[in-house]
């Protein structure tokens, strides 16, 4: 695929040779060699004529006699617009403009309708691009810096719980004079560890920092509601126990108790009634059952059978 015409650039050094250099009578027969001359316009419609007339010689001989016969002509042709400005004597820019237009005759003036405009620098040939292309590569360079610029202004923003959003300071460039002038008796290591070790924990102790007061922050929009009573309370948020209305008490006591596997009957020891006296070994039951044992009878009360 070839490249658009206004982004090439065309030059053909032995032709400059053959016409004896680009002056004002050969500029337009250069361009004629070019990729942007149109085979069908009226330059070559004319030229050709001249090469097998010779009674049109004088019409290529000069270019204003090769314009003046265009200017009789009605449609599409290429002439001269700007010659070289004169910078001083013998001096000039050495740049024409030509433009590529169609003439429509009409009274008392022809119409003139230009499409393109090109530049002959010396032996370079450039075609000049177009208001629409102009606009679309700047929108096109002002989108793409824009989009770039919000990217490194969101990684240079910050924030911390005393300032809030802010944006991180430029690093300090100091000049490399003056850093090689600078003693390093006194530098235990290069100065990009120094700095790298230096940084590190400050960067660290930012994002902690921010870390918790988000954190803060987030119980906070959660149990902003909640408040303190006289009463003390336990727990963490969210699962809060006040101590004094024994609500963690009662929910203790009602859990099941701890079973037993012995069948061992529980003894409690009892307080000495006498002192001086040792404690008196158990007795060892000699049968399962034990004896009945018989009530006192009052004085004056006869005992009635059971």
């Amino acid at each position: 695929m070839e490249p658009p015409l206004d982004e090439i650039q065309w030059r053909h050094p032995l032709a400059v040779q053959a016409m004896g250099g680009i002056h004002s009578n050969t500029v337009l027969f250069y361009f004629a060699e070019s990729p942007f001359f149109d085979r069908t316009s009226n330059n070559a419609v004319l030229y050709n004529q001249a090469m097998f007339n010779p009674n049109m010689n004088m019409l290529v001989s000069t270019r204003e006699a090769f314009e003046g016969r265009l200017k009789e002509m009605s449609g599409l042709e290429y002439v001269v617009a700007q010659e070289p400005a004169e910078m001083g004597p013998g001096m000039g820019t050495g740049v024409w403009v030509i433009h590529k237009q169609t003439r429509r005759k009409r009274e008392p003036e022809d119409e003139i309708q230009v499409h393109a405009a090109y530049y002959v620098i010396g032996e370079n040939i450039y075609m000049a691009p177009t208001l629409a292309d102009i606009l679309s590569f700047r929108m096109v360079a002002i989108t793409s810096a824009l989009s770039k610029s919000f990217a490194a202004a969101n990684n240079a923003t910050t924030w911390s719980p005393a300032l809030g959003h802010m944006y991180k300071a430029a690093p300090s460039t100091s000049n490399a004079k003056t850093q090689a002038l600078e003693s390093k008796g006194a530098t235990p290591m290069p100065e990009s560890q120094g700095n790298k070790a230096a940084l590190e924990p400050k960067k660290t102790n930012q994002a902690l920092n921010s870390r918790l007061a988000e954190h803060s922050f987030m119980i906070h929009m959660q149990y902003g509601g909640d408040y303190m009573d006289e009463n003390p309370i336990t727990g963490h948020p969210g699962q809060f126990h006040l101590s004094s209305t024994g609500r963690k008490d009662k929910q203790q006591t009602l859990a099941l108790p701890t079973l037993t596997t012995t069948f061992k009957s529980p003894t409690t020891a009892e307080p000495d009634k006498r002192d001086g006296k040792g404690d008196k070994t158990p007795k060892t039951p000699t049968s399962g059952l034990s004896k009945p044992k018989r009530k006192k009878s009052k004085a004056g009360a006869t005992p009635t059978s059971s």
